[in-house]
């Protein structure tokens, strides 16, 4: 059982609209979406587009039903933008994030990610060159210093379609980052997804973990995916990912593992799916029912 005075339960916004896929989702409002979040249970949210930009705003539709911020992603473009302004853009989202109480910042290197591309998912990932990957060390550990300069942490997300999505990949993260400044954002559903050896990954790094996504899959589509040569876009519409007690994932040891290392901090059920064949309220109240059941949260 997780202990309920250190690990809190967030959701995720893309359930109800998804900014990758704008279409899904379209006619259903913020208000909706963080109300039936309150409904289902949940006290936390990551941010999507249609949240208010505005702080107080912001804050205030939070506070009435009881929510809080726990992260938002911030897409880091150091192979595309460069260095000098993908900082400048972290130091907004930072100081952002910060205003509205959150202690953690979820990024990922999207410079040259294929994940929004109309291309095979499984035969186009992209593969860091050692100045790449220079470049990439060099980035993320200013930007985790610069989190930590609000005591925040700045944590990595695994992703389909980007140059950190192996096992192989983290290794290489976590190898030539800073420690004390490199977090990993672990996410069940992109390991699975790309066929890792999940509970590997959560044992070796879970000391590093500061952030954690839960999203169940579904192999069937998957292995469409990977046969058919879907992008990662079709996949998600497809129903690859769903919510945590809907799919083929057994979550049983990763709960397991976190609670043993005395795990503090977020987990958020973050399962992108079309709202209009899942509708988020329903699965939210299932996904909440089936952690309840297996951690006591």
């Amino acid at each position: 059982m997780l202990n309920k005075d250190k690990v809190f339960l967030a959701i995720a916004p893309i359930a109800w609209t998804n900014d990758d896929l704008p279409d899904l989702g379209a006619e259903n409002t913020f208000e909706q979406c963080v109300s039936e979040m309150a409904l289902a249970g949940f006290t936390g949210s990551e941010i999507g587009n249609k949240y208010p930009k505005d702080v107080d705003v912001l804050k205030h539709k939070l506070d009435v039903r009881g929510m809080r911020i726990c992260n938002a992603w911030f897409s880091s473009l150091l192979l595309s933008e460069g260095y000098d302004a993908t900082i400048e853009a972290f130091i907004k989202h930072r100081d952002f994030l910060h205003a509205l109480g959150a202690r953690v910042i979820g990024a990922s290197e999207q410079g040259n990610s294929i994940q929004g591309k109309p291309v095979s998912i499984f035969g186009e990932k992209p593969v860091y060159t050692d100045e790449q990957w220079e470049l990439i060390r060099k980035g993320f550990n200013k930007m985790g210093e610069l989190a930590r300069e609000k005591d925040m942490y700045f944590t990595v997300h695994h992703h389909m379609g980007t140059g950190v999505q192996t096992a192989e990949e983290i290794d290489k993260l976590m190898e030539i980052t800073d420690p004390n400044l490199v977090y990993l954002l672990f996410d069940t559903g992109h390991l699975s997804f790309s066929g890792e050896d999940v509970v590997g990954v959560l044992k070796k790094y879970v000391n590093r973990i500061k952030h954690v996504h839960l999203k169940d899959i579904r192999k069937n589509v998957i292995e469409d995916a990977k046969t058919k040569g879907y992008s990662f876009l079709d996949a998600v519409r497809a129903g690859s990912f769903t919510v945590p007690g809907d799919g083929d994932f057994d979550f049983t040891p990763v709960f397991d593992i976190l609670d043993e290392a005395g795990y503090e901090g977020w987990v958020v059920v973050e399962a992108e799916q079309d709202p209009a064949k899942a509708n988020p309220f329903e699965y939210a109240v299932k996904a909440r029912s089936y952690i309840r059941e297996k951690t006591g949260l």
